[in-house]
């Protein structure tokens, strides 16, 4: 009996043993790039730092967690498939497009206050005034706009919408555009629905792209002449109007630009795991310490880079919209 005893003590010590073995060490962090990558890093540091402390409060004592900044959307979305990615910030568009065969699952949504500026329509936004937000009226969603800069097709284009005169699909074509990653939700996929709903069309048709790389970067090229026209989130002039001060010398980007284009709303982006990492246990309480952070001011500040004021629990089915916004795209 003795040495069956100390056989079955040596078996609950040596499962124990690997038990622990098996849980992780470090947890791995993505965001996409779009904003600089570095600006990126240097805001999100501090969430190393909340995010171990606030898991460890909900059973799970990781040694590390990593952030890193994926190179394109489409590099994140990858890194969640394989899952050499936890976690990841996904837009909507992205998270549809890397979601559909199960490796990857959504947890939280963001919110953020709602916009001064809401109208479907272009020309209500084009009074000069700056979009504003307000944090008392937090949305799930958010719009895509295209805005028109300084050269000629673009003034052109501003004073047929500023007039009320429809745009056409040869007025949009002629132009050069300034797109961003493929999977973009604001910056490539609700443009696209746009033009397919309006004109058949979809950004795959148009024969003059720019890929600046990013929203700061768009709006640089903008401003710069490099393209007529940019795909942009509906704030993005907010937070990138520095950047159009400085290639204009200190004109103003609410001055200088205008909406020719606003399309439906768009799902907030996605916090979302790997299901080849996360188990069911631990995307549960990876919401819960996300949702517990960002109700922290040191929390709220962290993800003020990406204009997220909260998180409300989602699940996949409410990314419908955004993957059939993905088969216009892909011509299904």
């Amino acid at each position: 009996m003795k040495k069956v005893f100390l056989m079955l003590s040596a078996l609950v010590l040596s499962l124990s043993l690997a038990a622990c073995a098996s849980e992780p060490e470090t947890l791995t962090v993505y965001f996409v790039p779009s904003r600089d990558a570095a600006e990126i890093l240097e805001a999100t540091e501090p969430l190393k730092a909340l995010l171990q402390a606030e898991l460890a409060e909900l059973g799970y004592d990781f040694d590390e967690i990593v952030i890193e900044v994926g190179t394109t959307y489409e590099a994140v979305g990858e890194s969640m498939v394989s899952g050499s990615a936890d976690v990841g910030f996904l837009p909507g568009g992205t998270y549809a497009l890397y979601s559909g065969d199960g490796e990857v699952d959504v947890i939280l949504a963001s919110t953020r206050g709602g916009l001064s500026k809401d109208s479907p329509n272009a020309i209500d936004w084009n009074d000069g005034q700056e979009t504003t937000s307000n944090p008392d009226a937090q949305v799930t969603y958010y719009r895509s706009i295209v805005i028109a800069g300084q050269s000629e097709i673009g003034r052109s284009l501003a004073a047929k919408v500023n007039a009320g005169t429809p745009l056409t699909w040869e007025d949009l074509s002629a132009a050069t555009w300034c797109l961003q990653s493929p999977t973009s939700s604001a910056g490539t996929i609700y443009p696209s629905v746009y033009l397919f709903n309006n004109f058949g069309k979809t950004a795959t048709d148009l024969a003059n792209v720019v890929r600046p790389g990013g929203y700061g970067p768009s709006i640089a090229a903008l401003a710069a002449g490099n393209c007529d026209l940019s795909t942009l989130y509906a704030d993005a002039r907010r937070d990138h109007g520095g950047l159009w001060s400085e290639t204009r010398n200190g004109a103003s980007i609410w001055d200088e630009t205008d909406v020719i284009i606003v399309t439906d709303g768009i799902f907030n982006d996605t916090i979302s795991v790997s299901n080849v990492t996360v188990d069911a246990d631990l995307k549960d309480a990876l919401a819960q310490a996300f949702i517990n952070i960002i109700g922290t001011p040191e929390g709220l500040e962290v993800f003020s880079i990406y204009n997220h004021e909260g998180y409300q629990r989602v699940s996949d089915s409410d990314y419908e919209g955004a993957r059939t916004a993905q088969e216009i795209l892909a011509g299904n």
